[in-house]
């Protein structure tokens, strides 16, 4: 049976300071822009940027907002085995020149995906920044990248698993021993 990390309340409410954080550090809403990493991190990234725009008093439309898949650019393309990976859209339909980029992801740990991501950004321009938010902070870093927005830090080599309502019916972080 799995542990509760973050129950329904506490995942909404990590969603909610890590938007209320975001919209501090960006006051400039015409400079910000939200994009999720696929699967889970659009999810997480479409709250974060419902948050953002009710914070910042705009509607949600004015805030750009993108898909990132990493599949093709993971460094662990060899670990699939025979499977052939599913690769999901990557949407990136406005200028990232001049942007802060919100990156959003569900968890970070070795810091392998979000390379990736960084890697896909940059063939579709140059923004001003890039910031990393993520729901769950693992640690266990393999390459130097932090997340600069954090629901909860839960270090832990078990498996996480992050269930959200638009795909399971329900918002709970768990992990198995």
């Amino acid at each position: 049976m799995p542990d509760i990390i973050l129950d329904t309340k506490a995942f909404q409410s990590a969603v909610s300071k890590i938007s209320k954080e975001i919209s501090n550090d960006n006051k400039n809403i015409r400079e910000t822009a939200v994009v999720g990493i696929q699967n889970k991190g659009v999810f997480l990234a479409k709250r974060i940027l419902a948050g953002i725009a009710k914070l910042a008093e705009v509607d949600i439309s004015q805030i750009p907002f993108g898909t990132l898949d990493v599949t093709l650019y993971r460094d662990d393309l060899d670990n699939f085995d025979s499977k052939m990976p599913v690769i999901k859209d990557t949407v990136i339909p406005f200028d990232m020149s001049r942007k802060n980029i919100i990156l959003v992801d569900d968890v970070l740990c070795t810091g392998r995906t979000v390379r990736a991501a960084l890697d896909v950004l940059m063939n579709f321009g140059r923004p001003k920044s890039i910031q990393l938010a993520v729901l769950v902070d693992r640690g266990f870093r393999e390459l130097p990248i932090e997340a600069r927005y954090i629901g909860i830090k839960y270090q832990s080599r078990a498996l996480i698993r992050i269930k959200c309502k638009e795909t399971d019916g329900v918002d709970r972080v768990t992990f198995i021993k």
